[in-house]
């Protein structure tokens, strides 16, 4: 790439990087339909998975070092070369790592969720977005077929939802919704819903016959205005003085039990060691 093609393709360079740097915001992110999100790892993640990258940024440092960002340019991806200043603009970390993508965001409705299988991960207006990666994360490996977000709770393209799922945001269908929304979708797909709170039948004495989704409690508030759809409530046991535990760390337990249940989950290349 040189130069003068480096200028011809960055048309208005600071109406680029403002609205590339407008994605940090929920705002910003709703009127664009896109998200950003940084580094070569969840890049690979992406082009692995065939998620569509709108454009790239990248310092000549990276476009010269990393063979992928230059494939992705061969294969009709616009890339971007722009020097560290301009990079801090539109990076949302302390130390930005000089590559930073566009991508489209990607949500489906939770009739369309419902209908892709069992189980379905439902977070119940979860606001911490670390939270919300680790879920993400879980969902990815143990064969969720998609995640449902809670209206009221992060944004499912936070940047720190986007680095703490480690990629599985590239690969989960996502929707989000309010509860009617979710139990009229639910109910005509012949979903049942369940609930993680203290309180509920032991986790490992359930069975989960059929299609099932599994909703987690807000930090704080717990099931909260989600409660009223669930059929069933379920908790996981704790012999410690502990009163609760994190969302992220409640979920991926259930999630993991019912991964060991041949009748819930059926992995097609590996056993799950419970």
């Amino acid at each position: 790439m040189d130069g003068k093609e480096v200028a011809t393709r960055l048309g208005s360079r600071a109406e680029r990087l403002t609205g590339v740097s407008a994605l940090k915001t929920v705002k910003g992110r709703r009127e664009r339909q896109s998200f950003a999100f940084e580094g070569i790892t969840l890049l690979a993640e992406a082009a692995a998975g065939g998620f569509p990258i709108a454009e790239l940024y990248a310092t000549q440092a990276v476009y010269d070092s990393e063979p992928l960002v230059r494939r992705l340019e061969a294969d009709g991806t616009p890339v971007f070369l722009v020097d560290d200043l301009a990079v801090k603009r539109i990076s949302d970390v302390t130390t930005p790592s000089g590559l930073v993508a566009v991508a489209p965001t990607r949500f489906f409705l939770p009739r369309e969720l419902f209908e892709r299988g069992s189980p379905i991960l439902i977070l119940a207006d979860l606001n911490d977005p670390a939270n919300a990666g680790t879920l993400l994360r879980s969902a990815d490996a143990f064969g969720c077929a998609g995640v449902l977000f809670g209206r009221l709770g992060v944004d499912p393209y936070h940047p720190k939802v986007v680095r703490g799922s480690m990629g599985a945001i590239f690969r989960l269908a996502l929707a989000v919704a309010d509860p009617s929304i979710v139990q009229e979708a639910a109910t005509r797909a012949g979903v049942r819903i369940l609930g993680l709170a203290a309180g509920g039948a032991p986790l490992h004495g359930e069975r989960p016959a059929g299609r099932v989704a599994l909703i987690v409690g807000h930090e704080r508030g717990g099931l909260g205005r989600w409660q009223s759809i669930c059929e069933r409530l379920l908790a996981i046991p704790m012999s410690g003085p502990a009163e609760s535990l994190s969302a992220a760390v409640a979920g991926s337990i259930a999630l993991y039990e019912w991964a060991c249940q041949e009748s819930l989950f059926r992995p097609k290349s590996q056993d799950y060691r419970c």
